[in-house]
């Protein structure tokens, strides 16, 4: 190393400039290659066994995401203007080419099931919007009648009428989403339309991320610049300490699209970590050239700069492969993004690391550095603000431990009360038009998430026996019945209502026909009569599998799991019927995506905690240092939970990142604070001083590291996104109770070793 030092020194100008190359590159990679990924879809691992299943299942039923647009007439939507824009928007859609015509369904394209003369008669709501008071009336009176339509497509006070178009995952783009919004504002007045649905909160999430992004890098490029400017007391020093940041962030992005890996809303975050991070590594290195060249005020500052890349390259290296550690800990997730964020995050931390050690020593050999101190303070003041506290804290002894005892079995109440959020729609704000517009519409119809729950016989037929087909019927009864289930749908709901119509549309036949026989002579009839296609939605050839779809007026995995435990309490008749139950679609994968994330969140937590220990015991020679440095990533890791669970802040694909960043980030304080520690304790022996000498040195950079990252991660609370802003205060908490418990707690770990 002292070899290529030397080398940096000597030949500054080559080393920045193959670095603005390079630089360069990674920028043209970034600008032209990256991509933003819009289907939530590709947020899972395809070989998941209940992501393989919900996939053949959907291919089983064609269970598709809906596009859902809502026509709203406060006056009625039965008059010939609404109801003819009701079909000419089913016929725009229809005429998409990403669309396939059969699968928009609207009042236009709905079938009306009703008895006739000949049996059972499968006809249009209408062709052409009627005109006259008597066709608008026996219109309504037909939807009135039809449980099949009513509450489902028109609404129960018949002043919305919705129109919905399924796609398939791969149809969704962005390009996709600005016509169909473009297409739906075309439509708009005097009636007011709605677009609500998975794939519209996809797009929504897809077209507001990089403004959010383009809105937070430069509020933290600016914060940064200040804050460091304030610490740094030098425009050079700034400029190169920033400079490291910004060229690893473009690194990471640019390897990111040379490899094909696109940005997902997560990592847009990804700027405002490694601005945030990656400045540490600078303010530690002019810290120590700081206090060196002022205890050594005739030594040319060449030689100045070697020294302190012979003094600080080691915990520079530690600190920056410990928090590297911390975010490739995310690997153990299952979750796609999560994986993603923490490699390229830890590739940017590295990257600064080698940056740091390079362009700095490089460009302050070459421009020269203004200014020796990072603060206008003597010498004196220093040494006595560093024995003052450091007396203050040893001290302090029994207080401290016994408020971090308090504190911390708080926290692990807190951490008890923590739930998963698998809502795709509190990314939002809550009064966003997305957000607005999805309650509209489940204020108005059964729901915009759907859970599917998919029944297998082992007999071919035995979907046409009606004691099952009651037991299906009393299921969906009990789960309608809970609070945030709007309706549902299957099978059950055709014969109900072919029996119904078979008997003069009396009510008391709106149930299951009573025998086997009167089953299968109406599904014949429905498919001499009617479109077949619908009910392979609903069953399969052999009636042997069953598709009832669940509609939720939330989608969140509170509300999910209220309708799973319904269903899973009929499991046991269902079996002794010989059948069995699964589930499938969009709305349970994001339920299963939720307990990824706990599980990957324990693991990250576990690995990256055992990693650190061993190597900051390989890095300090003994397992003792090891397991004292864990000691404040334990207790911010704890604390941060704690407030989660206390603050009713859930866990998502968000704040899941919070335990690898803060053990990787706060770690960085017990790494440069145990070396310098190390080091004072070989000169100066146990003792008062060799702390004093410690906080002086190290603490002293510790606390400005903190204030500089502390005011990064707060930029976080400009993000669009309430979970962006709840990781942003919590990782700026974690940071400050880091540095707090390195000072403290540490402290007296550490002085309670000497001997």
């Amino acid at each position: 190393m002292e070899r290529f030092f030397g080398w940096v020194t000597r030949h500054p100008l080559a080393v920045i400039l193959v670095i603005i190359g390079l630089t360069a590159a990674a920028g043209y990679q970034a600008r032209t290659g990256s991509r933003m990924e819009t289907d939530l879809d590709e947020y899972m691992p395809a070989d998941h066994p209940a992501f393989v299943y919900s996939d053949q299942a959907e291919e089983w039923f064609n269970i598709r995401d809906g596009i859902i647009i809502a026509v709203e007439n406060p006056e009625g939507i039965y008059n010939s203007a609404t109801l003819q824009k009701i079909k000419d928007l089913t016929r725009a859609l229809q005429q998409d080419p990403d669309i396939e015509k059969a699968d928009v369904t609207s009042l236009y394209t709905a079938d009306n099931i009703v008895g006739s003369d000949l049996g059972l008669d499968v006809r249009s709501f209408y062709r052409k919007a009627p005109t006259s008071p008597e066709k608008l009336q026996e219109l309504s009176e037909h939807v009135r009648s039809n449980d099949m339509v009513r509450g489902r497509l028109v609404s129960e006070d018949e002043t919305v009428a919705v129109v919905i178009a399924r796609i398939g995952d791969d149809v969704f783009s962005q390009d996709f989403y600005q016509r169909i919004m473009k297409l739906a504002d075309s439509f708009e007045g005097p009636e007011t339309i709605y677009v609500a649905g998975r794939p519209i909160v996809e797009g929504t999430l897809a077209h507001l991320a990089p403004k959010d992004m383009q809105k937070m890098v430069p509020a933290v490029v600016l914060i940064i610049l200040l804050v460091l400017y304030l610490v740094l007391r030098g425009v050079r020093s700034t400029a190169m300490t920033f400079l490291v940041v910004a060229i690893s962030t473009i690194g990471s992005f640019g390897l990111m699209a040379a490899v094909g890996i696109p940005i997902y809303s997560v990592t847009t975050m990804m700027p405002v970590m490694l601005i945030a991070i990656g400045v540490a590594d600078g303010i530690h290195l002019y810290n120590h050239l700081g206090l060196f060249r002022d205890a050594h005020p005739d030594i040319p500052l060449k030689d100045a700069v070697l020294e302190m890349l012979h003094q600080m390259w080691r915990p520079v290296v530690m600190t920056s492969v410990t928090t590297a550690v911390g975010f490739l800990s995310l690997l153990t997730s299952d979750i796609y993004p999560i994986k993603y964020f923490g490699v390229f995050t830890a590739f940017g931390v590295l990257l600064a690391m080698v940056l740091s050690l390079t362009l700095i020593p490089a460009a302050s050999v070459l421009f020269g550095v203004k200014g020796r101190r990072l603060a206008k303070k003597t010498d004196d003041d220093v040494d006595g603000m560093a024995r003052r506290l450091t007396t203050g804290i040893l001290r302090s002894r029994w207080a401290i431990l016994v408020s971090t005892a308090i504190i911390l079995g708080a926290s692990l109440f807190g951490a008890s009360r923590i739930w998963i959020n698998s809502s795709f729609l509190d990314k939002f704000e809550r009064d966003s038009e997305i957000v607005k517009t999805d309650a509209f519409v489940n204020e108005h119809f059964g729901g915009t998430t759907t859970l599917n729950a998919i029944l297998e016989a082992r007999d071919k037929g035995a979907f046409k026996t009606p004691e099952i087909l009651e037991e299906v019927r009393a299921m969906q009864t009990e789960v309608e019945g809970r609070e945030l289930v709007g309706s549902s749908f299957s099978l059950v709901d055709y014969l109900r209502r072919m029996n119904r119509v078979m008997n003069e549309d009396r009510e008391a036949f709106d149930t299951v026909p009573k025998s086997s026989d009167l089953v299968a002579q109406y599904l014949l009839l429905y498919e001499m009569s009617g479109d077949p296609d619908n009910l392979w939605k609903v069953v399969n050839y052999d009636y042997n599998r069953l598709n009832v779809t669940f509609q939720l007026k939330k989608d969140d995995s509170r509300t999910m799991n209220a309708a799973i435990s319904s269903i899973e309490a009929h499991r046991p008749r269902l079996a002794e019927l010989g059948v069995d139950v699964n589930y499938a679609g969009s709305g349970y994968k994001a339920l299963v995506f939720t307990d990824l994330i706990l599980e990957g969140q324990v693991k990250s937590i576990i690995l990256s905690i055992l990693i650190v220990i061993l190597l900051l015991s390989l890095m300090f020679r003994g397992l003792r240092f090891g397991l004292i440095g864990t000691v404040p990533i334990v207790l911010t890791a704890a604390i941060g939970f704690g407030v989660m669970g206390l603050l009713d802040i859930p866990l998502s694909t968000t704040t899941a990142l919070l335990a690898s960043i803060t053990i990787g980030i706060g770690i960085d304080y017990a790494v440069h604070f145990i070396d310098r520690y190390r080091i004072n304790l070989e000169k100066t022996g146990p003792g008062l001083e060799t702390m004093v000498a410690t906080m002086g040195h190290s603490g002293r950079a510790i606390l400005f590291n903190a204030v500089v990252v502390v005011s990064g991660f707060l930029v976080l609370l400009l993000s669009a996104f309430p979970p962006n802003r709840a990781l942003g205060a919590l990782i700026a908490l974690g940071m400050f109770v880091s540095f707090v418990a390195t000072v403290t707690v540490m402290v007296h770990l550490l002085q309670g070793g000497e001997k």
